[in-house]
């Protein structure tokens, strides 16, 4: 136990220093900016010190306010496991509540393992009032994903305004001790810093992480022993300044002014917001450790000499600040933050709509102040961060918007089991050799790409997956929980579905297993069925099992490694089963195969029937005889190559969204075939006009 606990507090404290590199530089850099913003315009003209320890008061309890008590204290703990950000809460409401536009949830996707944090005790509270409007109502919900969209999008934005503004802020500094350096250079000397910086990225967050924390953490402590300095060298009353009671004269001093500049002081928290959205790179314990330690205590010792610093030298203040773009971003992400956290409080953490309703108030009030002041100053360069997330929110709702109308058009056009099981095991056509994949977004039922392709070429192959990749609302799926197996027909259809469940994180490796993965899947399906999970014969749409949970997996076939000749690297002797293909055939395959320098690098192997096992059930052994041989003759991807049209009687704005903006997205992002990077040859697309 104590060695567990040694180790935990090793990682605890090489995070800890990882996240210096990464979360904290914005925050750090904000010093050199605050104050210049804060006393630009008409509140340079009150110099006297109230004024000057109430500013210094409105940016601790700024800091404190959001930075400690909001972000550190409280949304640390709203992680989706361990995943943090806007996209991280809408994620724990969806599973929480209908709030999902996407009508493919499943039962079985809640027994996933990382579906339930064990941290909320109460799966099934009584529902709230609000929570049961907004669930029956459409409008509600697309509301939500409208505030969602919105908020990620400011985070974009952000992501690349913040650096630019913290890069040329440092470097403006060398003009103010140089006279005759020109400012030009100063903006080639921040291009050219902001390009190295981006160019580091390739080498990934852990060495940039470990490249910047010793400077950062240098930088900190730095600054706050040249505060300290100032404090005592220039006005150590200026502790005084953290008692709120000199927000209350400053704002009755300066009134409408210094409302005004409210705009400045924001910058105090500029890449706060950074802490909960990159928590999946970290901990929630990392970060709390750095921040309270180190970050916190620096920068309140650097505001405070630098407000008794100005305090006896007002003259100072006046040298260049950076105003053009007001830090309005950053705190309307913390806003939309607000507010899917009082939702949260309700729905996830099964607290009272009271409490959660306080937080979204304590909370969006102040936001709400500090808001408003920064739309003041909107028309000289707030517009920027606001039409860039509108463009990237319009964009990403019109996808969202699109791919739910051809899913709905999918669900409701696709064939009925009963259609299916009358034309038999053969399904009206000549079954050939080989695995046909159909690929469909459809999580039950039978596609009619399926259909209209066996009505324009009555043959299909002898074994049939349909294939249902979707996203579950969860940060990543286990790969033993990742495939989702079930039995389409009876028995003789030799019809299966296969659901791939990834997480809204997870990213798609190794995408040449795929092929082999399937099979095997398929494979240990069949097995499980047979030893005990109930008999499926007969049924319409079988119930689906996850096969990578069994201790058995990977071992109900024998894998051998295939060279680039096409011969078995196993020493051990396979059952080989001859191709069905024709002399031709074969040869136009091998011939593809040694001119497609990116099919050779594929991985192949051939699967075949375990020599030592024992059947009790000679259909079983059939089965898998038939799927082995079937992927031995080769495998196919049927895909959907989709025309998306309005009916005639649509509104112009939805033809709008379909005709232009859908239609110019679907043509300029990947196509399925390349992202799962199927061969040409192997490949299949089945035309489908969509009347949305």
């Amino acid at each position: 136990m104590q060695v567990d606990r040694r180790y935990q507090c090793k990682d605890v404290l090489l995070l800890a220093y990882q996240s210096f590199g990464v979360l904290f530089g914005d925050l750090t850099i904000s010093p050199l900016y605050v104050f210049k913003s804060t006393f630009s315009g008409k509140l340079s003209n009150y110099q006297s010190e109230d004024v000057i320890f109430g500013a210094l008061s409105l940016i601790f309890w700024t800091l404190t306010f959001f930075s400690l008590f909001k972000h550190v204290v409280i949304l640390l703990n709203a992680d989706d496991n361990g995943e943090g950000g806007i996209f991280a809460l809408y994620s724990l409401l969806c599973r929480h509540a209908k709030f999902s536009l996407l009508p493919n949830h499943q039962t079985s996707d809640e027994e996933l393992s990382t579906y339930h944090d064990p941290r909320y005790s109460c799966r099934n509270p009584q529902s709230s009032s609000l929570k049961k409007f907004a669930e029956r109502h459409k409008k509600a919900k697309t509301a939500l994903l409208l505030l969602v969209l919105f908020g990620t999008c400011l985070v974009m934005c952000v992501g690349f305004l913040t650096p630019a503004m913290s890069i040329r802020s440092s470097i403006e500094g060398l003009k103010d001790r140089s006279n005759n350096l020109h400012y030009g250079v100063v903006l080639v000397i921040a291009c050219l810093l902001l390009v190295g910086l981006f160019v580091l990225q390739h080498r990934g967050t852990y060495s940039v992480a470990f490249m910047f924390a010793p400077i950062v953490i240098l930088w900190s402590l730095s600054i706050a022993a040249i505060g300290l300095y100032n404090i005592l060298k220039w006005n150590p009353r200026v502790y005084k300044a953290l008692s709120p009671f000199y927000i209350y004269t400053f704002f009755r001093d300066t009134g409408y002014d210094g409302w005004i500049s409210l705009g400045g002081v924001l910058f105090c928290i500029t890449g706060t917001e950074g802490m909960f959205a990159d928590l999946g790179q970290y901990t929630a314990a990392s970060i709390r450790l750095s921040f309270v330690c180190i970050i916190y205590p620096c920068l309140v010792l650097q505001y405070m000499g630098q407000a008794a610093f100005i305090s006896k030298n007002f003259a100072a203040v006046s040298t260049s600040f950076y105003a053009s773009i007001p830090g309005l971003a950053c705190m309307s992400v913390t806003f939309v933050a607000t507010w899917l956290t009082a939702l949260l409080i309700n729905f996830v953490w099964c607290q009272s709509l009271l409490l959660a309703l306080l937080f979204g108030l304590v909370f969006g009030s102040v936001e709400i102040i500090f808001l408003a002041s920064s739309f003041v100053k909107i028309p000289k360069g707030g517009w920027i961060p606001l039409i860039l997330s509108g463009i990237f929110m319009l964009v990403m709702y019109v996808w969202h918007y699109g791919s739910r109308k051809k899913y709905l058009y999918d669900l409701h056009n696709k064939v009925s089991m009963k259609q299916i099981l009358t034309v038999g095991p053969s399904l009206g056509v000549v079954r050939v050799p080989g695995i046909g994949l159909i690929f469909t977004a459809l999580v039950s039922g039978v596609p009619a790409t399926f259909t209209r392709f066996l009505t324009n070429l009555p043959t299909f192959y002898q074994v049939v997956v349909f294939v249902c990749e979707k996203t579950v609302l969860v940060p990543y799926v286990p790969q033993q929980e990742r495939y989702l197996i079930g039995r389409i027909g009876p028995k003789s259809f030799r019809m299966y579905r296969c659901i791939v469940r990834n997480g809204y994180k997870d990213v798609q490796k190794n995408e040449d297993d795929f092929e082999n993965d399937l099979v095997m899947s398929v494979a240990e399906f069949i097995q499980l069925e047979a030893e005990g999970c109930g008999t499926l014969e007969g049924s319409v749409d079988g119930r689906m099992a996850v096969v990578r949970t069994s201790e058995k997996f990977g071992k109900r076939l024998e894998i051998s490694e295939l060279e680039r000749n096409g011969e078995a690297s196993s020493s051990m002797p396979p059952t080989i089963l001859n191709s069905s293909k024709s002399l031709v055939l074969q040869h136009l395959q091998s011939t593809y195969e040694m001119e497609s320098p990116g099919y050779t690098l594929r991985r192949r192997v051939r699967f075949n029937l375990q020599q030592d096992m024992t059947y009790k059930d000679l259909n079983v052994k059939d089965e898998l005889s038939e799927l082995v041989e079937a992927k031995q003759s080769g495998v196919a991807y049927v895909l959907g190559h989709s025309h998306i049209k309005t009916k005639l009687n649509a509104p112009w704005l939805k033809r709008f969204f379909i005709h232009v903006a859908y239609s110019f997205l679907r043509k300029n992002c990947r196509a399925p075939a390349v992202v799962l990077n199927v061969p040409q040859t192997y490949l299949i697309e089945v035309g489908m006009n969509y009347y949305l």
